[in-house]
């Protein structure tokens, strides 16, 4: 352990000693690790540290190792570092995320300390039952209620990893197609709706941690938040927890149930505050119509950067080619 940083840890936690005691996972490409440590005589027995170290990236899976990589993710641990010191403290138990404690830079070596959500959201889940399906969107729309209309000062401008401006690479790499040559649009499209949030950015389910009773969940990784229409989440959650045939079936029911959500949570905001006049009802008519948008505009990331992988299915191309016949004369 960094001696600079330990010294940081023992006094934002106010602990006599620490020492990591399980790795949790390891950051993407080689950016460092994720470890829980244990403290003693602090007020929690334990805090999770995402330690990232900027000097040891370079081995992407799938070979995308270039400079355009290596500085979107430079930049994704700026935000996500500023996000958890001025904004997380904005989240409600209804859009439940670790505590931000703490950060320290040595530059090349940075460390975020956060609350362990572990003794109240235990369980990771690899499938979900539609019950699980709606706590998510539930969270969701609790987030997107709360950061309605407001300006990501400090985020990213686009929240969401795979969009058209951060991908330029994938985006050369595609076969000419007629996704390919309407990618501009889609992307203008998607990024000028009137009612605008902002968005996780990487809402897949790997990143919801959940109760033992499967009725609330914690989120975390906020590398991507930042501006944008809640349609992006709601549609890569979707994608990353249900098969293409789930996505079909369950696609009518489950919006219904964001947008009821959403509704709920907009109001409860705006008698608190009285400072959030939104027509609702052009809202969510304004973000339906952007869901099929969002849908394939993931998919034009997807088959620049993996074309085989198993998110390019029946129901992700089927909404793709629909919104293509349709983009001239729809939008």
């Amino acid at each position: 352990m960094n001696p600079r940083f330990k010294e940081y840890l023992l006094k934002v936690t106010n602990a006599t000693s620490c020492k990591e005691i399980e790795v949790i996972q390891s950051l993407w490409s080689g950016y460092g690790s994720i470890s829980r440590y244990q403290l003693d005589n602090a007020l929690v027995k334990t805090v999770v540290v995402k330690c990232i170290a900027l000097d040891q990236g370079g081995n992407h899976p799938r070979g995308w190792d270039g400079d355009n990589s290596h500085q979107r993710k430079v930049r994704s641990y700026k935000v996500e570092t500023h996000w958890y010191e001025k904004w997380s403290h904005q989240c409600t138990s209804a859009c439940r995320i670790p505590t931000y404690i703490g950060s320290f830079d040595l530059g090349q070596k940075q460390w975020i300390i956060l609350e362990d959500l572990d003794p109240f959201f235990p369980l990771r889940k690899y499938t979900l039952v539609i019950s699980e399906v709606h706590v998510c969107l539930e969270w969701l729309a609790n987030f997107h209620a709360r950061f309605m209309n407001k300006i990501p000062s400090g985020l990213w401008e686009i929240g969401t990893y795979w969009h058209l401006d951060t991908r330029p690479d994938e985006y050369r790499k595609m076969k000419d197609s007629e996704l390919k040559r309407k990618a501009e649009t889609i992307h203008q499209i998607l990024n000028q709706s009137t009612y605008t949030t902002i968005v996780h950015g990487d809402a897949k389910l790997a990143n919801f941690c959940f109760s033992e009773n499967g009725e609330s969940v914690g989120v975390v990784d906020f590398q991507y938040v930042g501006g944008g229409c809640g349609m992006k989440d709601v549609a890569y959650f979707l994608g990353s927890c249900l098969s293409s045939d789930e996505c079909s079936i369950h696609q009518n029911e489950l919006l219904d149930y964001y947008f009821a959500a959403l509704k709920k949570a907009v109001k409860k905001r705006h008698e608190k505050e009285k400072a959030l006049n939104i027509d609702f009802t052009a809202l969510e008519e304004g973000w339906r119509e952007l869901y099929p948008i969002a849908v394939t505009d993931f998919t034009r990331f997807l088959l620049g950067w993996m074309p085989m992988h198993q998110k390019v299915n029946d129901y992700h191309l089927h909404i793709m080619n629909d919104v293509l016949s349709k983009l001239d004369n729809r939008f």
